[in-house]
């Protein structure tokens, strides 16, 4: 019997929310395949603003980090 296990890899992603103003803020997607395209990383970042868990302003650019 092995005791021994891998860990599970990291199922999130994560995204740089830049501003026009210069801020930068960090979303998370737990879902790999939602974080596959860009028209939905834009509208989860929309849909966080409007829920207030990312700072409102104009968004200029998402980034995938990890």
């Amino acid at each position: 019997m092995n005791t021994f296990r891998k860990t599970a890899p990291v199922k999130s992603v994560m995204f740089a929310v830049n501003y026009d103003d210069g801020r930068t803020a960090y979303l998370w997607v737990n879902n790999r395949v939602e974080a596959s395209g860009a028209a939905v990383i834009a509208s989860t970042a929309r849909a966080q603003q409007e829920q207030g868990s990312l700072p409102e302003g104009t968004i200029i650019s998402i980034k995938r980090v990890r």
